[in-house]
């Protein structure tokens, strides 16, 4: 059910779904009459879809309202990120969907002279099939490690998948539907439901510019990992956009607007999503003419096994792998270091499937003498451009920490 079937003309739920509320109860729901404009019921609002048992337990929840769920670093070991195992970044709450079929996507904007509706079939039947293994990563990803603190949930460094997306690239469809030279960005929505429940407030509406929407990798999918996207990841139709923070892949995607300036929907203006132009000391309050918006990711990487604490014997080696990536960039070397950054060795560093996924890497670390050891990743770009071993520049929102992930080892 779209988020727009929920309430009547006058802002109150409708005698159905309260009816479905009260079966999912098992009984009426009292003072029914006396419930306030566009507000939600928590019982409903605890009917949210995605159900915690889909992941893996261990998974870490930082909110519930709206679902914000971390995986931890020794879970994300797959070379695609499976569905139990993908993090949850979401600003409203997940919509009910009713009818799939009558789902339309509608491409307009001030740059379209002609706007077009299509149906999810329109988009099937009428367009190429792509499939891309895409690096999607929260912007907000190790803002726990910033002092002072950065707005948002405290992500440490989980928020981050590669799974294998499929649909139709969005430069094909816009190509069909004609857009002017005087475009320059796109902006996406979605049919998640504000907190409030007001259907009239806008979740969040981002985008990007009109180079990065035209790149073959930008999908209108699907599918992911030959599967219906699961609902809390977009069903039945989400934009992927790797290698740029998650924020831009708008999830139950409704329309994009092609723009002839830069998108001003909610979150592309103010904190969200932007940094400092230039560095500022932590803590201080930056005005919005000093800040830009975040595009491509930094480099960054990820040990993904062992998890932290393996314990080692006497003249035991340690097979270490995990996982790097770097925006719009590709990996070129990724080396690890058990002296505290002192001296770094080379690690064997795969070829990515396609541009924008992650790439694996790997190695075998013989430790010298017994005692405690961390073990740091660094990630190197092609532009030359290394990880930094400590937090780099702070910023309001704790965004873009691409610090040097550690994991603690003890050799008995």
């Amino acid at each position: 059910m779209q988020q727009l079937d929920l309430w009547d003309r006058r802002g109150f739920l409708k005698k159905s779904m309260l009816a479905t509320l009260a079966t999912a109860l098992g009984t009426e729901l009292a003072f029914a009459e006396s419930l306030p404009k566009f507000h939600l019921p928590l019982a409903l609002a605890a009917s949210d879809p995605f159900d915690l048992k889909s992941k893996v337990p261990e998974m870490r929840v930082l909110s519930d309202r709206p679902w914000n769920v971390e995986t931890p670093a020794h879970l994300l070991d797959d070379a695609v990120t499976p569905a139990d195992r993908m993090f949850v970044r979401n600003n409203g709450l997940t919509p009910q969907i009713a009818n799939v079929d009558a789902w339309t996507l509608t491409i307009d904007g001030e740059s379209v002279p002609n706007p077009k509706t299509f149906s999810l079939e329109d988009l099937k039947k009428r367009f190429a099939h792509h499939t891309y293994r895409l690096t999607i990563e929260c912007g907000g990803n190790g803002r726990y490690e910033y002092n002072p603190p950065g707005h948002g949930n405290q992500w440490q460094v989980g928020a981050v998948s590669c799974a294998a997306w499929t649909g139709v690239r969005l430069k094909d469809v816009l190509r069909e539907v004609g857009f002017g030279q005087d475009a320059v960005y796109i902006g996406y929505y979605g049919r998640d439901v504000h907190l409030s429940g007001d259907p009239n407030k806008e979740v969040i509406s981002r985008g990007v510019p009109m180079h990065k929407a035209l790149e073959d990798e930008t999908l209108l999918a699907w599918q992911m990992n030959g599967q219906d996207i699961p609902l809390v990841h977009g069903y039945p139709l989400r934009l992927v956009i790797g290698g740029w923070p998650g924020s831009v892949s708008g999830k139950w995607l409704y329309r994009i607007a092609v723009r002839n300036q830069v998108h001003d929907g909610q979150k592309m203006t103010g904190t969200s999503y932007r940094v400092p132009a230039h560095p500022v000391a932590p803590g201080t309050d930056v005005p919005d003419e000093d800040l830009k918006i975040i595009e491509s990711m930094p480099v960054k990487s990820l040990i993904t096994y062992p998890k932290t604490g393996a314990m080692l014997s006497e003249n035991q080696t340690l097979a270490v792998r995990g996982h790097a990536w770097a925006g719009d960039h590709r990996v070129q070397a990724m080396h690890t270091s058990i002296d505290y950054g002192a001296t770094w060795q080379p690690c064997t560093l795969q070829s990515p499937p396609n541009r924008l996924a992650w790439q694996q890497w790997n190695t075998t670390i013989r430790f010298p003498q017994p005692g405690y050891y961390e073990v740091w990743a660094r990630a190197t770009d092609d532009q030359g451009v290394m990880q930094p071993m400590v937090v780099p520049a702070w910023n309001p929102g704790g965004y873009v920490n691409n610090a040097c992930h550690r994991i603690a080892v003890k050799k008995v």
